[in-house]
C-alpha cells in the first residue's frame, strides 16, 4: 500500500484518501495493515482520517508514554467506546474523572494480589475438570474451550456461580455486542439506539439478557445473609471514606459487566494464541513441557510453584506480544495539548496500536517470529516504557492485569501437563479483527496426551 502524504507544519504527516470518506475504507478493508503501513511510511505520529473525525495513530514509545502516563488527565477514552454506552454503562472502562476515580478506588482492594490468590483453588479446579473431559484423538475447537474455561472462572470468581449454565447465554450476547461494536466504529453514519432497526432490536435483546443474569446475581447476594469471598461480595461491601456509601445496583452491574466481558475474552484469546504458536514451534513447546515436569512433578499446581514458571510465562508474554487480544489503545484529547511535539486540539483521537508497536524492530528483534526466549534476562524491565503494554499503561492500566496473568500462568502449565500442543492439519489461521483480536476462523487441535 502506498500513500501520498500530507504536507502540514501544524500537524503529523499522514496518507491522503478519498475526498469525502478519507481513510476509513482503507482502514475498514486491513485495519492491521493499515496502521502498520502508516507508521512504516509516516513515523512514530502520524494524521488519519476517518470524514470529520481527526485521528493521530502513535507508535513511538515515548509519545504513548506521554499520552497514557504523564499527560493521563489531559486525556479520556477515545470515541468508540462511546458510541453504545448500553453494554458496559459507566464502569471502569468507559468511566472518566472523579468518577471513575472513585470508583477505582472501590474496585482495587478486590485486585489486590493476596485476594487474587485466593482464587487459585478455582482457576485449578475449572482448569481440571476441562482436561478431565478430554479424550485421547479428539478433535477440539481451542477458542471455544478457552471461552468456556474462562467464563467458568470468571463467573466463579466474580459471582460465585456455576458458569456452566449461563456460557451459552453469555457467549451469545458477547458476539452480539462484539459485533455491533465494531461495526458501529467503522460507520460513519451512527443510527440512535432508540430507533428499532433491526440491529438494534438485536442488541437490545442481547443487553437485556446480560443484565438479567448481573441483576440476579446483585439481588441475590443483596438479600442473603451468607458470607462469601467472591468479587461481587468484596465490591457490595466497599465503602469511600471520603465521599461515603458503596456502589449502586446500577454501578455494580456497569463494574460487574466490565470485569465479566472485558476480563473474560482477551484471557481466552491470549491463551488460545498462546496454544496456535506453541502448536506450531514444537522446539517451544518442549521447553514447556520439560519446565512443568519438573516443577510440578505431577502434581497439581500451587501457587508457591507460579515463580518457577518461567518458560510458561516467557510464552504467553511473547504470545501477547505478537497477537495482543487488546490490540489498539485509544484516547481523546480533552484540551488543547501537545502530542510529540505537534499540537493537538480538543476533541482529537490518539489511537495507540499494540499490534504495531509489539512489532517494532529496534526493541524486538525478528519481530515476526515466535521466540519465548527473548524474554529472559528482565527483557521487559529492559524495554523503553510503552514498548510493550498488553494490558495498557499509566493510571488506567487494566485493573485485572495481575489476576490474568496468574490464571493463563496456571491454566496453561496444567494444559502443558496433560497434553501436548498439536495443531489439526491443514488450517489456515488468520487474525479476526474485531473489537479484539481473534484467531479466525478456529484453532482446532487434535488431543494427544502426554501422560
Amino acid at each position: 500500500m502506498s500513500f501520498a502524504p500530507i504536507v502540514s507544519s501544524s500537524r503529523p504527516p499522514g496518507p491522503r484518501g478519498h475526498w469525502l470518506w478519507e481513510n476509513v475504507a482503507a482502514f475498514q478493508s486491513d485495519r492491521l495493515g493499515f496502521m502498520s503501513d502508516v507508521a512504516r511510511d509516516y513515523g512514530g505520529v502520524a494524521y488519519i482520517r476517518f470524514a470529520s473525525r481527526k485521528v493521530w495513530l502513535v507508535t513511538e514509545p515515548s509519545v504513548i508514554e506521554s499520552v497514557l502516563v504523564t499527560q493521563a488527565r489531559q486525556f479520556r477514552k477515545h470515541f468508540a467506546l462511546r458510541i453504545n454506552p448500553v453494554v458496559l454503562g459507566n464502569g471502569l472502562l468507559t468511566s472518566e474523572g472523579d468518577f471513575w476515580l472513585r470508583q477505582r478506588r472501590l474496585a482495587q482492594p478486590a485486585f489486590n494480589r493476596n485476594q487474587i490468590a485466593s482464587y487459585v483453588p478455582t482457576f485449578v479446579g475449572h482448569t481440571a475438570r476441562m482436561l478431565d473431559r478430554w479424550k485421547s484423538g479428539e478433535s477440539r475447537d481451542v477458542l471455544h474451550e478457552m471461552m468456556a474455561l474462562t467464563l467458568g472462572i470468571a463467573a466463579k470468581t466474580l459471582f460465585g456461580a456455576d458458569g456452566d449454565s449461563l456460557a451459552e447465554r453469555v457467549r451469545a450476547a458477547l458476539n452480539v455486542t462484539q459485533e455491533e461494536f465494531v461495526r458501529r466504529i467503522a460507520s460513519p453514519i451512527q443510527i440512535p439506539n432508540w430507533i428499532p432497526t433491526a440491529r438494534n432490536r438485536r442488541l437490545m435483546r442481547a443487553v437485556r439478557d446480560l443484565d438479567t443474569i448481573v441483576y440476579d446475581f446483585i439481588r441475590q447476594r443483596r438479600s442473603s445473609q451468607e458470607p462469601r469471598d467472591d468479587l461481587l461480595s468484596r465490591l457490595l461491601a466497599a465503602r469511600d471514606d471520603g465521599a461515603g456509601g458503596g456502589m449502586s445496583d446500577k454501578q455494580l452491574r456497569d463494574e460487574c459487566l466490565t470485569i465479566f466481558l472485558a476480563g473474560q475474552e482477551t484471557t481466552a484469546l491470549a491463551l488460545s494464541w498462546t496454544w496456535y504458536l506453541l502448536g506450531s514451534h514444537p522446539d517451544a513447546a518442549a521447553r514447556i513441557y520439560a519446565e512443568v515436569d519438573t516443577v510440578l512433578q505431577g502434581r497439581v499446581p500451587t501457587l508457591d510453584v507460579l515463580p518457577q514458571l518461567r518458560e510458561t510465562e516467557f510464552a504467553l508474554l511473547e504470545s501477547m506480544r505478537l497477537y495482543p487480544p487488546a490490540f489498539i489503545v485509544g484516547r481523546e484529547a480533552l484540551v488543547n495539548t501537545e502530542v510529540g511535539g505537534y499540537p493537538c486540539r480538543r476533541g482529537t483521537t490518539v489511537l495507540m496500536p499494540e499490534s504495531v508497536v509489539h512489532r517494532d524492530p529496534r526493541f524486538f528483534p525478528k519481530p515476526d517470529e515466535f521466540l519465548p526466549e527473548r524474554w529472559r534476562d528482565d527483557l521487559e524491565k529492559r524495554l523503553p516504557n510503552c514498548a510493550y503494554f498488553p494490558f495498557g499503561a499509566g493510571p488506567r492500566i487494566c485493573i485485572g492485569n495481575t489476576f490474568a496473568m496468574m490464571e493463563m500462568t496456571l491454566a496453561l502449565a496444567m494444559m502443558a501437563q496433560r497434553f501436548q500442543f498439536t495443531l489439526t492439519p491443514g488450517q489456515q489461521i488468520r487474525m479476526g479483527v474485531q473489537f479484539t483480536l481473534r484467531p479466525s476462523p478456529a484453532v482446532m487441535t487434535t488431543l494427544v496426551p502426554r501422560i
